[in-house]
């Protein structure tokens, strides 16, 4: 069993240094083909989300880049929007976006929109610095989207979007810690169930030659948890 460390702010910001590092040295071509593994499991997995507004973050350091599938979202009807920092230490608000509209530099250079309606995104894209074996997130330390999905109403659904090597074992969740309803990699679709995640593997009715699909699995049970 790990043991919460004696400074666990310290703890986490060696952590983040070490998992933006390891994100960082990723080649251009394997990011792209990780992007691209990750639009597919949304797009497949999750169709309703061009049914409302979908909340995504500006790329930063190498993140998972949204931007390619909010475009294809907004052909289909849907909308985007972007999270602005109104103040240290209090929730976010989400600002429509789409190519554009006027935008201006903030929190670490992250661009958002400056006057556009705000909104209530019925999902959020969120960014993982990390994340670990129960679903918890390790974020850049402001504390931001914690405060965020514990304010808004209704909670959007929450989908954690990163990359297999910044996994973690734990990050000694606290009790501000807001878990993610979903984490998406290029590896797959995990949901997370009591206190760990599932790997969503394809229907065992899939037909010889069918692409494995967790996504159509994924799109189930979130129908599923929609009418409970």
């Amino acid at each position: 069993m790990n043991s919460i460390p004696d400074d666990l702010g310290t703890w986490r910001k060696e952590r983040r240094r070490e998992l933006i590092a390891r994100r960082e040295a990723i080649d251009r071509g394997t990011l792209a083909r990780w992007r691209e593994a990750i639009d597919t499991h949304l797009e497949r997995g999750f169709p309703g989300l061009a049914n409302g507004t979908l909340g995504i973050c500006w790329p930063h350091r190498q993140e998972y880049d949204a931007r390619h599938l909010a475009a294809k979202l907004r052909r289909a009807g849907g909308s985007t929007a972007l999270p602005v920092v109104v103040k240290p230490r209090a929730p976010l608000v989400f600002r429509v976006w789409q190519p554009g509209v006027t935008m201006a530099s903030g929190v670490l250079g992250i661009p958002f929109p400056v006057d556009t309606p705000e909104v209530v995104p019925r999902a959020v894209l969120v960014p993982l610095v990390g994340f670990d074996e129960s679903g918890y997130r390790l974020g850049y330390g402001g504390g931001f989207f914690d405060r965020t999905l514990a304010a808004l109403a209704p909670r959007p659904l929450a989908i954690g979007v990163g990359f297999e090597l910044c996994r973690l074992p734990t990050i000694f969740p606290q009790a501000y810690d807001q878990p993610m309803d979903w984490i998406v990699t290029e590896r797959g679709i995990y949901r997370r169930h009591g206190e760990g995640l599932e790997l969503l593997e394809a229907p065992r009715s899939a037909a010889p030659g069918t692409p494995a699909s967790p996504v159509c699995y994924a799109a189930e049970l979130e129908r599923n948890r929609t009418a409970e």
